[in-house]
């Protein structure tokens, strides 16, 4: 059993209530933030795991047999689910993208949304709540923004043209990324989904992105493929499917662009 268009809009309209209902209580929670260390690189606040509560709990009301994947589990770890039911539908969550944005009373953070369906993203949120921007996509469908329509720009890099770039490159700084700094306007939002639902908008030529986690860029993935874009690892290839079954967390590393703007920087990367 496959999913179909009318499951993917209903499954899309879920997500985006969920969303804005989580995004709402972050706003809140910003006047009154406690953070605490995840890890070596990483804080969490109360309300990032209160944020979470919120978006699982409203999507199992609809989908009482799906699984989820999210960032904000016991001790630092994940929270797993697997699903119950057929078609398997996985829905990979991160309930406040930007912590460390948030945690600091900066208001660019954004709430992250997707569901996967066969290993592969197939629905696709991301809420900035501070400026109420909803991006929204799923597969075979346009990218939105409040539900107008946004295209991935045809912009190459250069000295008017804005780049993504992460900021936990764990080794000596690449030579392309000094490159990317020196010829672009480069920008770090501090959030991957941010950094993604831009590039589907056309406000970035291109992301790049060293570390992140499945709930940081499969709804992500959606908007910018939606919107003419491509997604892929640092070499070019898919990121998807992946098996959710066996995902314990791993990281990858991401390029996302615009059509004319990838295949050059893949070019360079690997040059």
């Amino acid at each position: 059993m496959s999913l179909q268009q009318k499951d993917l809009s209903q499954m899309l309209e879920t997500a985006v209530a969920a969303a804005r209902q989580a995004g709402r209580h972050a706003v809140k929670a910003m006047n009154h933030v406690k953070a605490t260390r995840k890890n070596e690189s990483e804080l969490v606040t109360e309300a990032d795991t209160q944020c979470q509560q919120i978006i699982i709990r409203q999507i199992r009301e609809a989908y009482p047999n799906d699984g989820f994947i999210a960032e904000e589990g016991e001790k630092g770890k994940m929270f797993r689910q697997p699903p119950r039911g057929e078609p398997a539908v996985w829905w990979a969550i991160d309930p406040i993208d930007g912590t460390n944005n948030f945690a600091h009373g900066i208001p660019i953070f954004a709430v992250s949304i997707a569901a996967l369906s066969e290993g592969e993203p197939v629905v696709g949120v991301v809420f900035q709540p501070a400026v109420d921007s909803m991006f929204t996509a799923f597969k075979g469908g346009e990218a939105h923004l409040n539900g107008k329509r946004i295209v991935a720009g045809d912009e190459l890099v250069g000295p008017f043209t804005s780049v993504g770039l992460d900021s936990h490159f764990e080794e000596e700084l690449p030579s392309w990324a000094c490159d990317l700094i020196r010829e672009s306007r480069f920008r770090n939002f501090g959030t991957t989904a941010l950094h993604m639902a831009y590039v589907a908008r056309g406000g970035l030529a291109a992301a790049v992105v060293c570390t992140p986690k499945l709930w940081d860029i499969a709804a992500g993935t959606v908007l910018v493929e939606a919107a003419g874009g491509i997604t892929t690892d640092w070499k070019g290839r898919s990121l998807f499917p992946i098996d959710l079954d066996q995902y314990d967390g791993r990281s990858f590393q991401v390029l996302t662009a615009n059509r004319k703007a990838h295949p050059r920087l893949v070019e360079r990367m690997n040059a």
